[in-house]
């Protein structure tokens, strides 16, 4: 059954960069607000409980979230595209099998994902050489946020399915919403109630668990064909399966990002803990370039998705230049901004001087090489927008994952320093924006786009 269209979609039919700007504001700006109530947690935490409360939060913990919450928003990516692809075909039938899907899936995962998680916490954290004098909290605030997975699941799903069909701004109301909500329970729980650890993981937990009310409701409400319906959540063989074909290797990248990141954590752990606080205050300000890159993977996948499923090829190629020219734009501004700034801004989250001392100096030398990232996100999203997920995972296996791990091996064995493993980020992106700039040109005249 097909939608009756009433209004054009912009995405198939706009100026590009104009629709691409529309559509990736709400975005940045949705993924500014989540990563500064995760900020916020940090900022308090580092003022009112200590450094050890620092390194506990946004250390070792942080790595493994990361790497989890990773690897289901690259599955999720899979039911994006292919609820974008259905969309811009006008497939009314497919589009409502894949939310459902999408939404049974989330509901699985989550479950079983909660369970490993809480069981095998102190596990993962010892395995990363997670300092004695913060394991306890580490522990407690891993556990919590595991026991709250549901939400961060049904929330990051939604809002995938949400923009999967152009809308960006929704997540963008709700995540303002949670934000504010988690700043008033940090200041209640931390600083009034003095619950140190325990008071920014529950903070968290509820903030969460709002959002993935409201980001439900909104779906539940909908107009049209992106209704959900909680009785008719179930698995839909096909669809299901083309939501793991482009899902499951953008997980297992996400992943293998995370599991390098981890392994960093670890050899930065060994250094103690004023480096292990320092690598956790520059994850929160490297994190507004990652939340500026993945809004722009995010927009560009969309885009090309439903224009793909409208059988629009010509426009592919175009949506890629004008993704790669935006995004290069802004990420020498934000170098730009971070090298300057780079002092206040760490001491917005701490006084100590050796943590600043260290992070600033991690800072300058990762920040640079911020503008080789782009070709990686933007060729990426681009070749998952048109379903082509296996060979762009191989090259960041390959490229990213693997070459980081040897090259951690081997620089700890020849100069034993934080120097030489922070390193490691400039040279394997470096090497992988080259495979993916090749592999992309191959790619689109093999399809003659």
């Amino acid at each position: 059954m097909k939608r009756d269209s009433l209004t054009t979609n912009q995405i198939t039919e706009g100026v590009i960069w104009r629709q691409l700007l529309l559509f990736f504001f709400p975005i940045v700006f949705g993924t500014f607000f989540q990563q500064l109530y995760n900020t916020i947690d940090t900022v308090i935490v580092g003022h009112f409980v200590g450094k050890e409360a620092l390194a506990s939060v946004g250390g070792s913990s942080a790595q493994i979230i990361a790497l989890i919450v990773g690897f289901f928003t690259g599955l999720s990516s899979g039911a994006s595209v292919v609820i974008a692809q259905f969309f811009g075909a006008q497939d009314e039938r497919s589009v409502r099998q894949s939310l459902h899907t999408a939404y049974a899936f989330s509901i699985m995962g989550s479950i079983i994902i909660s369970i490993l998680g809480i069981v095998l916490a102190p596990s993962m954290l010892s395995w990363m050489h997670t300092p004695a004098e913060i394991m306890a909290d580490s522990i407690l605030y891993l556990r919590i946020y595991f026991a709250g997975i549901l939400f961060v699941f049904i929330f990051n799903m939604g809002s995938s399915i949400l923009r999967a069909v152009g809308d960006s701004r929704h997540p963008l109301y709700y995540l303002i919403i949670c934000c504010f909500l988690n700043i008033v329970l940090d200041a209640a729980f931390v600083v009034i109630f003095r619950m140190g650890v325990l008071g920014v993981a529950l903070a968290t937990f509820l903030s969460q668990a709002f959002s993935a009310a409201l980001v439900t409701h909104k779906l539940m409400k909908a107009e049209g064909i992106l209704r959900l319906f909680l009785r008719r959540i179930r698995f839909h063989g096909s669809v299901m399966k083309s939501q793991l074909r482009i899902g499951i290797p953008a997980g297992v990248e996400a992943v293998m990002y995370s599991i390098t990141n981890v392994i960093i954590q670890a050899a930065l752990n060994g250094f103690g803990t004023d480096t292990a606080a320092a690598w956790s205050v520059f994850g929160k300000l490297d994190a507004v370039f990652w939340m500026v890159s993945s809004a722009f993977g995010i927009s560009i996948t969309t885009f090309v998705g439903q224009n793909y499923g409208a059988r629009k090829n010509g426009r592919i190629r175009k949506i890629t230049r004008v993704s790669l020219g935006i995004d290069f734009l802004v990420s020498a501004a934000l170098v730009v901004f971070l090298i300057a700034a780079r002092v206040p801004l760490f001491r917005l989250f701490t006084t100590d001087t050796e943590v600043i001392r260290i992070g600033t100096e991690m800072l300058l030398q990762v920040t640079p090489w911020y503008i080789t990232f782009v070709f990686i996100e933007i060729l990426s999203g681009s070749l998952r927008g048109i379903g082509d997920v296996i060979i762009p995972m191989i090259i960041t296996l390959c490229g990213v994952c693997l070459l980081r791990v040897l090259w951690i091996v081997g620089a700890l064995k020849i100069q034993p320093t934080i120097s030489a493993i922070i390193f490691s980020y400039p040279i394997t992106w470096i090497m992988t924006s080259i495979l993916f700039i090749c592999y992309y040109f191959y790619r689109i005249k093999k399809m003659k786009i």
